[in-house]
């Protein structure tokens, strides 16, 4: 806002996300200090709020409000905020055909998504459910331990592991819709 005129001002480009949402520049984030800066801010710019004010305010208010729900998407998710991180330290994220996963790994990933070809089973998909949720939760605490040591390098490889998992989960997801 103008501190003359109160007026609603265009958003920056490409703000820093973790500013915006008022939180460190870290993988480690508190979920619920997160949530509460988003309503705040959304209370504050609402495009809701904006209707009788000029169009240029509206506009402004529909852009503000779009980006703090993709700041609020991007840091609630771990996965999304492990990439940013990567983003905002000029590193790009691993593509999944250059991934140097170990064997081990990739035959995992492709034993589940042989049991995801397969006719649908609530048992099996419930057991796959919870081996994707296991799996996250470790890669999760292990890209933690990386950020925190700075090896960049090895969170890297994490995020393309849990990138593998990511798209697990939604294949698992489109199997559970009732056709």
């Amino acid at each position: 806002f103008c501190p003359g005129c109160r007026a609603l001002q265009p958003p920056v480009p490409r703000p820093d996300l973790f500013r915006l949402m008022d939180c460190d520049r870290s993988f480690r984030i508190d979920a619920q200090q997160l949530q509460r800066r988003f309503r705040s801010l959304q209370r504050a710019v609402h495009p809701d709020r904006f209707g009788r004010r000029p169009p240029k305010e509206q506009y402004y208010s529909e852009q503000h409000s779009s980006l703090i729900n993709k700041a609020y998407q991007t840091l609630l998710n771990p996965l999304s905020r492990g990439l940013y991180l990567l983003e905002l330290k000029g590193i790009e994220p691993a593509q999944e055909t250059d991934c140097d996963a170990d064997s081990v790994f990739l035959t995992e990933i492709m034993e589940i998504n042989e049991k995801l070809a397969e006719p649908k089973n609530e048992d099996i998909l419930e057991e796959i459910e919870t081996v994707i949720k296991v799996k996250q939760e470790e890669l999760t605490k292990e890209v933690t331990a990386a950020f925190e040591r700075d090896d960049l390098q090895e969170a890297k490889k994490l995020l393309a592991k849990m990138k593998y998992f990511a798209n697990l989960e939604d294949k698992l997801k489109s199997k559970k819709i009732p056709s």
